[in-house]
């Protein structure tokens, strides 16, 4: 399914490029029979960077959301609602308006004040909520709290420099229309490692679901798993962030389908995740491009119209925690 949605993602566009074609120019490259130049650029130099970031990011939300919720033990734990993807849009807000990005190259700085915004939202976010005990609605306040702090900060960011206006409304709704060859080539191999290395874990995440007294009996160092997992998923959402803006609810959505399917184990949870992230986001740009004509949607505006109904459904299955 994913292959088959890049595919057709590729060949959907404003540019009439039928499947067929597009296979041809994927197949042949430069050297391309009954095909044009200029389509063959269109292909390779705009789509294909386009779809790969998408998948990937895609990839790296869904996984961290999966993360994120096993070291919280709270199924509505998710970069998004955490306020995580809001921290690393104001890092990059921030770098933007105090003019750092004339002295480090935009290409690097902008992931690490990414990372640096999404570990500082997440510190105070885990103080809030009273840590790793923290119960749903903690959490979520905390989450809430924070997004709201972040974007008043950002808004504020735009009223004192309006030259920056685009660029952070750009964090703020999330779009892939600057995908390119460079920023992924930059972005791209920190989220594929980080995706990749987070299966490795899966043992540890099944052990942190049991409870901390059931892990520790086990042998599993329970302080150093932690960080190492929250760092992980920290750098894998401001990456994806600092590349795509605030993309909300993929990281909510994905792991819960994921669970229906496959179930809870997370030897196949996060495999099947990764897979379903790298879809889900894929198939919400090609919406984003398609709905409208002559237009784009910001990407983050149809995944959070598909993911804010399953949130009030989780809200709802809680609903006994709150009361």
């Amino acid at each position: 399914m994913l292959c088959g949605a890049a595919l057709f993602s590729i060949s959907f566009g404003t540019a009439d490029i039928s499947l067929g074609e597009t296979a041809r120019i994927l197949i042949h490259r430069s050297h391309c029979a009954n095909t044009t130049p200029a389509h063959i650029y269109i292909v390779w130099q705009i789509r294909i960077p386009r779809v790969l970031t998408a998948i990937l990011v895609g990839m790296a939300l869904a996984t961290s959301g999966v993360v994120f919720q096993s070291l919280f033990r709270n199924p509505m734990a998710e970069p998004y609602i955490l306020g995580v993807s809001s921290g690393a849009a104001f890092g990059v807000a921030f770098g933007a308006f105090i003019g750092v990005f004339l002295l480090i190259p935009g290409s690097w700085g902008v992931p690490l004040f990414a990372f640096m915004g999404a570990i500082g939202a997440s510190s105070v976010i885990y103080m809030l909520s009273g840590g790793m005990r923290s119960t749903t609605i903690s959490l979520l306040l905390s989450g809430v709290a924070m997004n709201y702090f972040l974007t008043a900060l950002m808004s504020l960011f735009m009223y004192f420099n309006r030259d920056q206006l685009e660029d952070i409304i750009f964090w703020s709704m999330g779009s892939f229309s600057s995908a390119n060859w460079e920023k992924l080539m930059i972005v791209g191999p920190i989220l594929l490692l980080g995706v990749l290395t987070l299966p490795y874990y899966h043992r540890e995440l099944d052990l942190l679901l049991l409870g901390e007294e059931t892990a520790k009996s086990i042998g599993l160092p329970i302080k150093r798993t932690r960080i190492i997992l929250l760092v992980i998923s920290t750098l894998l959402t401001a990456c994806a962030v600092s590349i795509s803006g605030i993309i909300g609810f993929v990281g909510l959505v994905t792991p819960h389908v994921s669970r229906i399917i496959v179930g809870p184990s997370h030897k196949r949870l996060i495999p099947f995740t990764i897979i379903g992230g790298g879809l889900f986001t894929l198939i919400s740009d090609t919406l984003s491009r398609g709905l409208l004509q002559n237009t784009e949607i910001p990407v983050g505006i149809i995944t959070s119209l598909a993911g804010a109904p399953f949130f009030i459904y989780l809200l709802r299955k809680q609903k006994k925690e709150f009361f």
